[in-house]
């Protein structure tokens, strides 16, 4: 077809998203069916829109490949994950690391425990994965020995992780935002205290009551079942905690993600040759086909088997479909019709806020892709806080508190994906017990609606608020 392609109307440009949410819903409630075919069939769908727009199989395709290009350093530390789980369960890391949380830990305070400990190593850390993938595995498997629910287990691993995702300095994500909206890195994380620390102490204190109903008086059996099988199964010294202490070392050298990831996969390697005695054939086909226990205690066996490359491959699929829908939304230009069609209701400091929290949810939603989520808002709203005489941290507290927050609830999104490929639980089950990810954005609309808090820029200079 002769000429530039249209551009799409906001009607044709929701027909997609309405149908892929649909299906989506559908396939996964009524079916419970993989979402990867309903992905599939709104990227079948832009497509044929696409085409009638004026767009070539080309064009169409080479926004695929760079929605798929974006997601790439995900699924690169997913994959690093999956080894990772499987060395350090073959090593007895994982196995360690849950015999001493079941003799330390109780039911009643296990959630509220859980949730601080991620949240103080994603601080030192400044990543959610690299939290989730290590010491979340771990106690996912005490919250299962304590019999606490493995959703409610996951979803204060997710609020602690998060928690340091969003705050700490080193977190790519906090300086992406701030970049972003243009303000400087700790006035952007001094700003986010008006959120962050209200919404971590209220989901606390969630936590602290969901415990007072869940004291376990009758697992103390299971509990010395689990601990002593555990025992007879593996070499259990404090020589095994050299792993985690090896990521935590790399992260704060600033080594990246994947890389520190792989480190601490290669030290527990290291750890299940020497000190497990696994022989070295066998060791390579459980960072590819994952960790197999076979003690007869049928729940042990269960928590402490899985890892490997092959356990990430259904989770990589999943990205893959997500993230190709998402570059076909952008690619045809529908994604900017939605966007732009949400940008004219920002007409005031309350809607400008609102607009801006749904905007970056919807990105997440849309395009799988958490860093989009900040990035693409970011770009379009700076303009409007200016205008509207807002200082610009009001953005990049919202970027964060709706983008990077809410990223993980996601099931198709690559941090929701991780966070299931690392906790074996699905966000459709945690998201409900992810408080602290919850009340972050809606405290946020709450000082949109209200004002409160909401920095002025003639405030900058004097300091303003916090």
């Amino acid at each position: 077809m002769d000429g530039q392609p249209r551009i799409p109307s906001l009607a044709l440009s929701l027909v997609p998203v309405a149908l892929m949410l649909v299906l989506m819903g559908a396939a996964i409630v009524l079916l419970e069916a993989s979402p990867h075919i309903p992905l599939i069939i709104g990227s079948a769908v832009v497509v044929l829109l696409g085409l009638r727009l004026g767009y070539s199989w080309k064009e169409l395709q080479e926004g695929m490949v760079r929605g798929i290009s974006i997601g790439l350093p995900a699924i690169l530390i997913l994959l690093a994950i999956g080894i990772l789980i499987g060395s350090w369960l073959a090593g007895g890391v994982v196995p360690l690391l849950v015999v001493y949380g079941l003799q330390l830990l109780s039911p009643g305070i296990f959630l509220v425990a859980c949730c601080l400990i991620c949240a103080v190593v994603s601080v030192v850390t400044g990543s959610s994965w690299t939290t989730a993938g290590t010491i979340g595995v771990a106690l996912i498997g005490v919250g299962e020995g304590l019999e606490i629910s493995k959703a409610m287990t996951a979803g204060a691993i997710v609020s602690g992780a998060y928690f340091g995702d969003k705050l700490s300095p080193l977190s790519d994500t906090t300086n992406l935002a701030a970049g972003v909206a243009e303000v400087p890195l700790f006035g952007h994380i001094r700003h986010m205290l008006w959120t962050t620390i209200p919404s971590m102490v209220m989901a606390l204190g969630i936590y602290a009551l969901l415990g007072l109903g869940a004291r376990g008086e009758g697992n103390e059996t299971q509990i010395t079942l689990l601990v002593e099988t555990t025992g007879k199964s593996f070499h259990l010294t404090p020589l095994l905690l050299l792993a985690p202490f090896s990521v935590v070392v790399c992260l704060l050298l600033r080594m990246p993600a994947l890389g520190a990831i792989l480190a601490g996969g290669a030290v527990g390697a290291v750890l299940a040759l020497t000190i497990q005695g696994v022989a070295p054939s066998a060791m390579v086909g459980i960072l590819e086909e994952g960790f197999e226990l076979k003690t007869g205690v049928a729940s042990l066996d269960a928590l402490l088997s899985g890892g490997g490359l092959e356990s990430m491959y259904w989770t990589i699929g999943l990205v893959l479909c997500a993230l190709s829908f998402g570059g076909l939304l952008e690619c045809t230009g529908m994604l900017g019709t939605i966007v732009r069609a949400v940008l004219r209701f920002a007409i005031n400091t309350k809607r400008l806020v609102l607009s801006t929290l749904v905007s970056s949810v919807g990105v997440n939603l849309l395009t799988a892709d958490q860093y989009l989520s900040i990035i693409l808002p970011g770009r379009m709203y700076g303009d409007a806080y200016r205008e509207a005489g807002l200082d610009a941290r009001n953005l990049s507290r919202c970027l964060e508190d709706a983008g990077t927050m809410t990223s993980p609830l996601i099931f198709w999104n690559t941090c929701g994906a991780a966070m299931l490929g690392a906790l074996t639980v699905s966000p459709f089950l945690f998201a409900p017990f992810a408080f602290f990810n919850l009340l972050c954005p809606l405290l946020s609309a709450l000082y949109g609606v209200t004002g409160w808090t909401m920095m002025r820029r003639e405030q900058t200079a004097g300091g303003g608020a916090l």
